[in-house]
């Protein structure tokens, strides 16, 4: 992406800022997403829950169904010490972005683009824990910011995107790929860029812009290694943008893994196959969660 272009995209991005449909709660919520995990206090999450009847009533909901409560919940801050701070955190960024983008904005499912997102989290952060990554919650942290950038395109290019994905999914291939083609960039460049907006980390942004071409980065942050791993398993095992893509992809030989295991040694004991077939679990677990609280996004977002 040129000069021009990107100097362009920042300043639509700028813009987004002062989108009418956004919830009061999305710039304190973004303080919150700046912060490490130990650093947030529940009160404050408690706070921003209650501050929107809609999303405190979409924390209740997903508290008390079977993928969580063992008795009834009834206010903000038990359904938050039920999901805790992690989740409801997601939860929260989540619901606030379904409602800052106009419905007839969405280009991707809203279901099927936070199952992937929620999806990308937990593998990335899973595979944090075996590896012995200091900073598991960051890592979940970038996992679900990954992929902002098709928000971005939503918004700022939808009949653009629109074509993108179109193409997409008649040819079978990869949506970034589709999207360089028509747009001239990326949802990996307009991500990266709104992180910077955000004033996310360096290595946050990294994540959103590289997890598609990690070998051009060889001295990056794990974080970009994972992010990119997790994408890809989350795409092979049915948790990708809605479509099928044609993918062949061999993990043991990938750059991202050859890089993670040359710094992480504990990487190169685990059972690949092992770890992939154990994702399936959580994919369906990821589908349940996603269901539970964005499935009602589905009636007035993507026509696809």
């Amino acid at each position: 992406m040129n000069e021009e272009r990107k100097l362009e995209l920042k300043k639509k991005i700028a813009k987004l800022d002062s989108i009418s449909t956004a919830p009061a709660i999305l710039q304190p919520l973004l303080a919150v997403l700046r912060s490490p995990v130990d650093d947030i206090r529940t009160e404050k999450i408690v706070e921003l829950v209650s501050r929107d009847g809609a999303i405190a009533a979409q924390c209740l909901r997903m508290a008390n169904s079977p993928l969580f409560g063992r008795r009834p919940v009834e206010t903000a801050r038990a359904a938050v010490m039920t999901l805790g701070i992690e989740r409801v955190r997601s939860i929260l960024f989540g619901l606030c972005m379904n409602q800052t983008i106009p419905p007839d904005r969405w280009v991707l499912d809203p279901v099927s683009f936070w199952r992937h997102s929620l999806g990308c989290a937990l593998v990335t952060e899973t595979m944090a824990g075996k590896i012995g990554y200091p900073y598991p919650d960051k890592a979940y942290l970038a996992g679900l910011l990954h992929d902002l950038g098709f928000l971005v395109n939503s918004v700022i290019e939808t009949e653009k995107f629109r074509a993108s994905f179109e193409h997409a999914v008649a040819q079978r291939c990869p949506l970034h790929v589709s999207e360089q083609q028509i747009l001239g960039y990326t949802h990996a460049d307009s991500g990266s860029l709104l992180c910077e907006h955000w004033g996310f980390s360096q290595d946050l942004s990294d994540a959103a812009r590289w997890h598609h071409e990690a070998d051009l980065l060889p001295d990056s942050s794990p974080l970009v290694y994972m992010v990119h791993l997790g994408d890809l398993l989350c795409r092979v095992r049915n948790l990708g943008y809605g479509y099928d893509e044609i993918m062949a992809v061999a993990f043991a030989q990938d750059f991202a893994w050859g890089h993670l295991v040359t710094s992480y040694p504990a990487l190169a004991k685990v059972d690949l196959v092992r770890f992939t077939l154990d994702l399936d679990g959580t994919m369906e677990h990821i589908a349940a969660l996603v269901d539970s609280v964005f499935a009602p996004a589905k009636a007035h977002g993507s026509p696809h």
